[in-house]
């Protein structure tokens, strides 16, 4: 590309050249052969092939020379591309930049290019162009950086930089080349003296000499220059510091050139007034060379930082002041040159202090204008000028165009301002020494001075900090430092540089102590490490916080008080917290104990604290519950990990019932950092605080009193202006709602701040715990001074010096109104402490480790009267928490060290109750009622210890028992003081009544858990404790409780001894000293047994208490041990129990119910011993029930027997239903075990006494009632249950006079039932009525009378559900008997077919009482208004009704009964007939089925007929059975309702007789209304066919006549017409014949009345309607049923002695149409009329039969 490049540019050269230029043109020619000829493959080869061709450059060089525009820009790109590819001849230099030079007069293109080709001449020649070359380079860019043109000014001005820095870049590379180049001259250095210096490094001192000889307006000793801007000049000085820096350090001369020319010329410009784009560069050449040359400059610089100092303090011109801040910002955020500059000139006696004097200056500086910052006595938020207009500045336009809410426009020139430090406009987008392109200043805000101000003490702190906290933990590498913050938090969390201990990831809530604490080490002052390399300048540090501290401190608290917003805010405290963290490592106790002072009174500012001591108390307690549920509830205090979570609706009560007053007195979120912050400083620097503890401490209490006060109410954090400010108030409500995430934040340091207590030492440890102490010693004496007001502490100075620990005096009104709270406080506090140093109080002396004088400060304060109740109870508290601790803590360790530390927890628990047990004690109720809770709290932690600790416990039992006492006081009262007891007794009485739960808890755990651990000794103590508790009459539910440890001690003895040996002389010779005495001797051999006996014994006397709960759990008892032990007991001791406790329980029961029946007083219950009565019965059952077998092996067994039943007997005749069905429980328990066993000893007689007595009666008073109020069923129950056990046993031996007995008591016992609460018998029979109808099933029927009895009463039980009023009513009071009379009708059905053969059934009635019972709720059926959901009752009599007929109607038949017998059992058949046929679908209930129902019917009517027709004509039944049996067909058979006056025809008189039939004959008036068929139809047109069928011939000779049947009925077959074979008899076959047919005859006599009518209302209905409707035809229903109807009369041939002959006709068959023939001539017209040829042609062919009948 260089090559067709040049070779072009030749071409154009000689092209132009031609004419006027022959030199040129002949110079370019020869050039271009030249080019022509190379033949270099590589453009490197070309290069170094042309270099080597001095005249190839030479057209080049005369067209500049011609000052020709054309040629010279052809000349200039080509010296550019040989320049940049190495292609110029190294000898030509010199002309080529002669030439450069002569071209600068050119165009714009030519200068660039010529600018542009400049670098690449240095940088390729670098070793060529020097001295004179070089300056003939330099004059070039001179030259053109004078050019009017901007574009050229520029481009030279930056490539005469490029060129100067270029310069230096070549006196590295001949330092670093390490050639030893001969010196070409010397320069003068500092002492006078020269030095030699080289080529390059000549060069750049004569260039970067009259550089600065220029800026000064000097004229230049090397460079043919005549002038250069001033602020030029110092951009060139400026990049060669900033570019070349070392080279200053290493070379002398140019030191010489900064400290004779730099240092002095900057220091007098800055003096002057230069302007503002001269001053931003001197003060960046000033701040570099004091970043990096302050070693070389040290007088120069100090001078220089005290202009800058003086400019800051004195200069009013806000640009320039903030140059100066900027400046110190920087220097600020460099610590190692902070460290350097004090070094040089503070620490350095007789120089200037200058850091001191700039710190100083700060403080000037933060307080010159305190409107500005918002100055007040308080932090705010600050506030943007409401009048500032919207381009006031660059920053506000810029914000605003972004979208930044907050900008607040204005009119310009209004007297408004910003008031407050903000990011908004506090801050510069590009700081003041930046802004090069600038000559004027900027608008610079008024706290832009301020905002550099914090930047300076934040990067103080933060360099301190970064230097010193590493060297405070030696030998343990620096953790990562996290860059995020932790999320939600209103303020940064203290990394580790910042505090000693890291933050753990767990929870607030898990208290657990991390192991991160045990392997912090005790921070070691870093002055102490004197062999450390830094340690020079760790003194260095600890100097310059000595100086300057008092300055920084009254900085830090100006701002601390100023509107900032909460970025600086958090800055602020964060670098006051560093700068108090490093002061504290460094073990400088003046500044650091200044700084917490400062911070604790920014945390809890005196005027708050002032105003929540004059609020007081939020509330006042109501009582001690208010005060266990307060924010103390829980053991941490307020601010703990705890409280949060335990109150939040508490806390959020006390924010809805705070008044506005209070809410002014309320901590903030600014607050609560600086709190914080001050918490972290205690976890940083605990082990070296020493007496300043209490600065932290007190703090922290008043923080919490402040909190407690305002129920945590959010204080807002005020604004600094009063004008509207939507970004202040959005900042404000932000503060607001982050106020319960910072308490979280504060509980948390809160609680690692004491956590961080676990690695202390034990003498530091101690003054902690002294620190707590005296926050809680804080009254003495009690007030003198009621009328005294709280006082706000003293305000200290800002540079004060705390030197003792100052104290707070609170109010009376405070102090005594409501809970202390700062006691309350001070006894959490204690409380952690002890919680996190547990091991530290059990591993060391008592004395050494804390112990003693901890737990003598809780016992001392619970014991106190001076203190509030609540304190006290506080204490107490703390003090067991603290306990139970301890006690698990040593759970693990081994048995010996373990003993001696639970004997010293112990004897603690007991010393805190023995001030409490001074008789003084009780002279103040309220002092008593706080002492009884203080003991109520001891007792529950002696629980709490038996609950944790009970197993590890080996020694103590005895203290333990001693406190558990503590709670009991024995009195003696004389004669009538103590009713039941003799004229002097002591009564065991309780301290309070809400001590004896507490303590009885105890004593249920070691009965419950730790019987196992008890020495022996201990078990007398145990048995009188727990007899103790059984007999105190203060709390029920304890003394019942207590009963039940009889029994674990009873089973525990059951486990050491597996028999036990029980001789009735022991009985008879020990009494219970005697027993006493044996049972503390373990290795008696009876020892055992006597302490069974004995807790028998106290049993027994339990079980006489005149509480009713208290005895039968006495006797339940009693049983339940007698019962578990019956294993081991011989049938010798069984006897024993039974007569000697048993029995004799049951005569003390019997007395005490005969006692209350006897009497008439009011003060005993009748209930009462009647539920022990109970208690007794069913314990004795159990025992007989369990243990009969051993029982029955006695010899006196049956002496046993008869005394329980005469037991049972008399508790029978006290007549109380409940303990009669306990009584009879317990004889079906006995009687089911008896029947149960394999070998039964029970013999007759005592089964016989078990007869008579249950066969006494029914167990129901006798003269108790039948109201709802009492339920016997249970009672009944159990009494027939008795009877299903007791005839197991005697079915062999039972009589018909018993059973007949037990059906009387069982039909009783069912009348006598009361319903059941929440019992219902329509589904299900009830339990009662099952076990009676089970009996039913289960008696035999063998015995001659029996079945008769069983019969009658079943059926009595069928009828009890249809016997009733109403059933609607019945089935309200719950007692239907549905369902039992359901179960009945089988139960009846399976007797009556068993026993169909026996004529006792039939005779006695039993049969007919039974069938009745069936046939009445067939007859009933939808009028029985009770359904279920089951099969209906009428459905399950139906089927059982023909179950039994069709067994009994065949031997009815055969024997010999008695004829009235035999009418009523036909006269019920025909009812139930009746019954089945018929239905009152009206009363049907909704969703009943009535066309399923009516195919049962029908199936159910067709087998009966089978079974009574034709039987039913016999003739010893009465007509009227026969004629209801037809009147019932007749009636139902009417399938459409008739009108009124045939109505009465059919329902009235006698039914309507065929003599009637005249009246049918004449014409009714006809009606529109067409009837609507029976809902069931088909069971009307079984009825009509079984009518026509009744009438039909049934002569065996002759043929039957042939009925059509039509759908739906299906056709009757012919034998169903006939009689079934069997049913007449044994006779010869004509008589059965002239039976049948006598039979039929009767039949068909009786129905053919009935037949007659039925066809003539449904023709005469034709005969009268059909007319009206025209030709319209009849309605399908009718119209089928006149059809059927003729078509049946046509077919029927009539048995000839049914109808009476018709005077003048003789006819044998067909008398049924002669007795119609009036309607069926009416009909054939009425037929011809409306052309109904069907009904026309049948009319007509049974007019053809009567006239066949007539002869005709």
């Amino acid at each position: 590309m260089t090559a067709q490049l040049l070779a072009s540019e030749l071409a154009n050269l000689i092209q132009e050249s031609k004419r006027k230029h022959n030199d040129l043109r002949q110079a370019a020619e020869k050039s271009l052969e030249e080019l022509k000829s190379l033949r270099a493959p590589s453009e490197a080869q070309i290069s170094a092939e042309l270099a080597q061709h001095v005249h190839f450059v030479n057209p080049f060089i005369i067209a500049c020379g011609t000052k020709n525009a054309k040629f010279t820009g052809i000349a200039i790109v080509c010296l550019q591309r040989l320049i940049v590819s190495r292609a110029l001849p190294r000898s030509r230099l010199s002309q080529v930049l002669e030439a450069l030079q002569q071209a600068t007069s050119a165009g714009l293109d030519v200068q660039l290019k010529i600018l542009q080709a400049l670098p690449s001449l240095l940088s390729n020649y670098a070793t060529d162009v020097k001295g004179e070359l070089l300056v003939t380079a330099l004059n070039i860019c001179f030259i053109l950086q004078s050019s009017k043109n901007a574009i050229v000014n520029n481009t030279s001005a930056a490539t005469l930089q490029q060129l100067v820095v270029s310069v230096f870049d070549k006196v590295v590379a001949e330092d670093k080349s390490g050639i030893d180049f001969p010196p070409i001259g010397e320069a003068p250095v500092q002492d006078g003296t020269t030095v030699p210096l080289r080529a390059s490094a000549m060069d750049a001192y004569r260039v970067f000499n009259d550089i600065c000889l220029l800026t000064e307006n000097q004229r230049p000793e090397y460079l043919r220059v005549s002038g250069l801007p001033q602020t030029f000049g110092l951009e060139l000085i400026e990049s060669v510091l900033t570019n070349h820096a070392a080279i200053f350090s290493a070379h002398p001369e140019q030191a010489d050139i900064l400290r004779t020319r730099v240092m002095p010329f900057i220091i007098g410009a800055l003096r002057g007034r230069p302007n503002f784009a001269t001053s931003v560069r001197l003060v960046r050449i000033l701040y570099t060379l004091l970043r990096r040359h302050l070693s070389i400059l040290p007088l120069e610089s100090g001078a220089a930082l005290d202009i800058l100092t003086q400019l800051l303090d004195q200069d009013i011109a806000l640009w320039k002041r903030s140059l100066c801040m900027e400046v110190f910002r920087g220097i600020f955020a460099e610590h190692a040159l902070l460290r350097r500059i004090f070094m040089l000139f503070d620490a350095k006696e007789g120089q200037k202090k200058v850091l001191q004097n700039l710190t100083a200056t700060f403080v000037r500086v933060s307080t010159e204008k305190p409107a500005v910052i918002g100055l007040g006595h308080q932090s705010t938020i600050p506030v943007a000028n409401p009048y500032g207009g919207i381009g006031s500045s660059a920053d506000q336009a810029m914000l605003e165009a972004s979208g930044v809410t907050g900008i607040i426009s204005g009119s310009v020139g209004s007297d408004g301002h910003n008031t407050g430090i903000s990011t908004q406009w506090s801050t510069m987008r590009v700081p003041c020494i930046d802004q090069l392109d600038k000559t004027d200043p900027p608008n610079i805000p008024e706290s832009y001075v301020y905002s550099l101000t914090l930047a300076c003490i934040t990067s103080l702190s933060e360099g301190l900090a970064k230097f010193i906290l590493p060297l405070t933990v030696p030998n343990e590498g620096r953790r990562k430092r996290s860059a995020k913050q932790e999320a939600g938090r209103d303020s940064p969390v203290p990394s580790n540089d910042e505090r000693a201990d890291p933050p753990t990831d767990k929870p607030p809530l898990e208290r657990e102590r991390s192991a991160s604490f045990k392997r912090n080490p005790v921070l070691v002052n870093p002055l102490m490490l004197e062999s450390h390399p830094l340690h020079a300048e760790i003194k260095v540090c600890a100097a310059f916080i000595e100086e300057c501290w008092p300055a920084i401190l009254a900085t830090c608290s100006t701002f601390l008080y100023a509107a900032m917003d909460s970025e600086y805010y958090h800055g602020l405290v964060r670098a006051f917290q560093k700068f108090a963290h490093v002061a504290g490592l460094l073990q400088l106790t003046t500044p650091r104990d200044a700084f917490l002072t400062t911070l604790g009174k920014a945390a809890v500012p005196p005027n708050v604290f002032t105003a929540c001591l004059n609020a007081g108390m939020p509330r006042t307690p109501t009582a001690q519950s208010e005060v266990t549920s307060s924010i103390f509830s829980n053991a941490r205090g307020l601010l703990s990990v705890d409280s949060l979570v335990s109150q939040p609706s508490q806390s959020a009560e006390k924010q809805r019932q705070h008044s506005v007053d209070v809410s002014l007195a309320a901590l903030n979120t600014r607050n609560l950092l600086c709190l914080r912050a001050l918490l972290n400083l205690g976890i940083a620097l605990g082990p070296t605080l020493s007496s300043s503890w209490s600065i932290i401490l007190e703090t922290l209490q008043q923080a919490d009193f402040v909190l407690f006060s305002s129920g945590k109410t959010a204080g807002r954090t005020p604004i600094a202006g009063k004008g509207p400010d939507q970004q202040a108030e959005q900042e404000a409500s932000i503060l607001l709602s982050n106020f319960n995430t910072e308490i979280k934040a504060v509980e948390t340091a809160a609680s690692r701040l004491f956590e961080s207590t676990v690695d202390f030492p034990n003498t530091a440890f101690a003054e902690v715990v002294n620190a707590v102490c005296n926050l809680l010693k804080k009254r003495t004496e009690p007030v003198s001074e009621p009328n005294s007001r709280p006082q706000s502490p003293p305000s200290a100075g800002l540079l004060r010096t705390p030197t003792v620990p100052h104290k707070r005096v609170l109010s009376t009104s405070a102090a005594l109104t409501g809970p202390n709270q700062e006691d309350q406080f001070a006894l959490a506090k204690l409380g952690d402490l002890a919680s996190i140093n547990m091991e530290r109080l059990l591993s060391y002396p008592p004395s050494t480790s804390g112990w003693a004088p901890l737990t003598s400060e809780l016992i001392n304060t619970l014991s106190s009267t001076l203190s509030t109740a609540p304190v006290r109870i506080r204490a107490v508290e703390t003090l067991v928490r603290i306990l139970l601790e301890a006690a698990s803590t040593v759970a693990s360790q081994p048995p010996n060290s373990r003993a001696q530390i639970q004997t010293r927890l112990l004897e603690a628990f007991r010393d805190s109750l023995v001030p409490l047990q001074m008789p003084d004690r009780e002279v103040s109720v309220n002092a008593h009622a706080t002492d009884v809770d203080i003991h109520k709290v001891v007792l529950e932690g002696l629980k709490s210890l038996l609950e944790n600790c009970g197993e590890t416990l080996v020694c103590g039992w005895e203290i333990t028992f001693e406190i558990i006492d503590t709670i009991f006081i024995n009195r003696t009262f004389s004669q009538e003081t103590s009713k039941d007891g003799p004229a002097q007794r002591a009564l065991l009485m309780t301290r309070s009544v809400r001590l004896i739960r507490p303590s009885f808890a105890s004593l249920q755990l070691i009965c419950s858990d730790f019987l196992p651990s008890l020495p022996n000794s201990c078990f007398l103590n145990l048995v009188d404790t727990l007899y103790k508790f059984c007999t105190q009459d203060d709390d029920l539910n304890i003394a019942l409780t207590t009963v039940t440890f009889f029994w674990a001690i009873s089973d525990f003895l059951s486990g050491k001894s597996k028999s036990m040996s029980i001789t009735e002389e022991m009985m008879r010779d020990s009494g219970d000293e005697a027993l006493m005495k044996l049972a503390a001797e373990p290795s008696h051999q009876g020892s055992g047994a006597a302490l069974w006996m004995l807790l028998l014994l106290r049993l027994t006397s339990v079980s006489t208490d005149q509480r009713l709960e208290l005895r039968n759990s006495a006797i339940q008892t009693l049983m339940r041990i007698i019962s578990a032990y019956g294993d081991s007991l011989s049938p010798e001791a069984w006897s024993i129990c039974m007569k000697s406790v048993v029995f004799k329980l049951l005569s003390s029961i019997e007395d005490e119910l005969k006692a209350v029946k006897e009497s008439t007083k009011k003060d005993k219950e009748p209930s009462d011993w009647n539920e022990t009565a109970i208690v007794v019965i069913y314990g004795v059952s159990g025992l007989f029930a369990s243990y009969l077998h051993v029982l029955t092996t006695h010899r006196g067994f049956g002496d046993i027997w008869r005394d329980l039943l005469g037991h049972f007997r008399t508790l029978l005749d006290v007549q109380v239903l409940d303990i009669n069905a306990a009584t009879y429980t317990a004889v079906r328990d006995i009687l089911r075990r008896c029947a149960e066993s394999d070998k039964p000893n029970v013999g007759k007689a005592s089964i016989d006494l078990a007869w008579d007595l249950w066969s006494r009666g029914v167990p129901v008073p006798k003269d108790g009632k039948d109201d709802k109020s009492t339920d016997n069923q249970k009672c009944l129950l159990v009494w027939v249950e008795t009877l299903l056990e007791l005839y197991g046993l005697i079915q062999k031996d039972f009589s018909v006079e018993r059973v007949r007995r037990m059906l009387t008591l069982l039909r009783d016992a069912m009348q006598h039932a009361t319903p059941g609460a929440y019992a219902s018998d329509i589904e299900y029979v009830t339990p009662l009525q099952g076990r009676i109808l089970e009996v039913f099933r289960m008696v035999r029927t063998d015995l001659q009378g029996v079945p008769s009895a069983m019969v009658t009463q079943v059926a009595e039980f069928v009828s009890l559900a249809f016997a009733q009023e109403t059933s609607a009513k019945a089935a309200s009071e719950k007692r239907t008997y549905v369902a039992m009379s359901k179960e009945s009708m089988s139960i009846l059905q399976s007797l009556i077919i068993l026993n169909a053969a026996e004529a006792d059934i039939y005779e006695t009635g039993a049969f007919a009482t039974a069938l009745a019972a069936l046939a009445k709720p067939v007859l009933l059926k939808y009028q029985f208004k009770v359904v279920t959901k089951s099969a209906q009752p009428w459905r399950e009599a139906t089927k059982s009704a023909s179950a039994v007929l069709e067994a009994t109607l065949p031997h009815i038949r055969v024997l010999d009964l008695p004829r009235t017998t035999v009418q009523t059992i036909w006269q019920i058949v025909v009812s139930l007939s009746n019954g089945i046929i018929s239905a009152d679908c009206n009363a049907a209930p909704i969703g009943v089925n009535i066309m399923d129902d009516q195919d049962y019917d029908v199936t159910s009517f067709r087998k009966l007929r089978q079974l009574i027709i034709p039987s039913l004509g016999a003739e010893v039944i009465p007509d009227k059975t026969r004629k209801a049996y037809a009147e019932g067909l007749f009636r139902t058979s009417i399938i459409h309702a008739p009108v009124p006056a045939e109505a009465s025809i059919i329902y009235g008189g006698d039914g309507g007789d065929v003599v009637g039939l005249s009246a049918l004959y004449k014409p009714r008036h006809g009606r529109t209304i067409d009837p609507p068929a029976t809902q069931r139809s088909l069971m009307s047109e079984l009825c009509l066919d079984e009518l026509f069928s009744l009438v039909e011939i049934h002569d065996e000779a002759t043929s039957a006549p042939a009925i059509l049947v039509q759908p739906p009925t299906p056709r009757m077959k012919r034998h169903e017409m006939t009689l079934p074979s069997g049913e007449n008899g044994e006779g010869g076959a004509s008589g059965e014949e002239d039976a049948t047919h006598e039979l039929h005859v009767r039949l068909a006599r009786t129905a053919a009345p009935y037949l007659i009518l039925r066809c003539a209302l449904s023709l005469r209905a034709y005969v009268a309607d059909q007319p009206l409707r025209g030709r319209m035809p009849q309605p399908l229903s009718q119209r089928k049923e006149v059809t059927r109807i003729l078509r049946c009369l046509v077919e029927l041939r009539s048995e000839p002695d049914a109808i009476p002959d018709t005077p003048n006709v003789d006819s044998e068959t067909r008398k049924h149409l002669l007795r119609l023939y009036p309607l069926l001539v009416s009909g054939v017209q009425v037929a011809g009329r409306s052309g109904d040829e069907k009904v026309l042609g049948l009319i007509r062919e049974a007019l053809d039969v009567v006239g066949g009948e007539l002869g005709v």
